[in-house]
């Protein structure tokens, strides 16, 4: 009797643990698949991202954040499509709701402050950049800088940023470019058309980096294209920009001459440039 009474309370036990352990792995199979939806959710967020129309992503974040209102991942999501689908002020604001969130990262209040350098907003952008420590140091805030410091004509400080956003890339054309073009609203050709050629070192293929050095050349009354990689194209193209600086500096028969030769290379009908030889040959 006392055996079966031991055997008894033994299957107690060992039934009771067995339940146990079917509820312990039924919640960890659980918390498994929340992990996976997590993952899947992740990956949906950044295909739709990066690969829908952004103006479709931007109704999909929207969506999501009419149901999950604390996501700011789903916030984040919203604002970079709307800067995608180029609207800026939309964006702006989106970014200013990231910010004011819990989680907030620094990175975010950089995004905020490139939204409101889009939508021209250069003092606002000017004290999100204040506010953000310097050390944190990252290519697209002293790209930012750089262009704040050009919108106040603080050259000294813009020729600083630009220089430290390039040690900061492995693709620094795009910023040499910017720092040349700043140059160059300065009245410093000489400087702007070295940048420019360093942009196209890095990048060949820039075209608006090979139409600025033309304006940087021209402003200096040099007339004659640059040795750079052209296509046919792009070599009218390039005339034509000549022809119209030539222009502007008085010098009326080099840009017609030019006007001319952007029209015999274009292998098209070169309308821009037909238009702008039949003003001058008008008088």
């Amino acid at each position: 009797m006392r055996h079966m009474v031991l055997l008894s309370a033994g299957l107690i036990g060992a039934l009771t643990l067995a339940s146990c352990s079917k509820e312990i792995d039924k919640e960890a199979v659980e918390r498994a698949l929340q992990d996976v939806n997590v993952i899947d959710e992740s990956n949906l967020n950044s295909v739709i991202l990066h690969s829908s129309d952004p103006n479709e992503a931007v109704s999909y974040f929207q969506r999501s954040i009419a149901s999950t209102p604390d996501r700011i991942d789903m916030h984040r999501g919203l604002a970079q499509s709307l800067i995608r689908a180029k609207r800026n002020t939309e964006a702006a604001s989106a970014w200013q709701r990231v910010v004011a969130m819990p989680g907030a990262t620094n990175e975010d209040r950089v995004e905020l402050a490139d939204a409101l350098v889009r939508t021209n907003d250069w003092g606002k952008a000017k004290e999100v950049l204040s506010a953000i420590p310097p050390t944190h140091e990252t290519f697209k805030r002293y790209r930012l800088e750089a262009m704040v410091a050009d919108s106040e004509q603080n050259w000294k400080a813009a020729d600083s940023f630009y220089e430290t956003a390039v040690g900061l890339t492995t693709t620094p054309g795009g910023v040499f470019n910017n720092w040349g073009y700043s140059k160059l609203s300065r009245g410093d050709y000489a400087g702007a058309e070295r940048l420019f050629g360093e942009a196209l070192r890095q990048e060949p293929g820039l075209f608006t980096a090979k139409n600025n050095l033309v304006l940087a050349r021209g402003a200096q009354r040099n007339y004659s294209l640059p040795v750079i990689e052209m296509t046919q194209v792009e070599r009218a193209q390039l005339l034509h920009t000549l022809a119209l600086s030539a222009v502007k500096q008085g010098d009326i028969s080099t840009g017609e001459g030019l006007l001319r030769e952007a029209i015999d290379t274009h292998p098209q009908h070169f309308d821009a440039a037909a238009r702008a030889l039949e003003a001058l040959e008008k008088g």
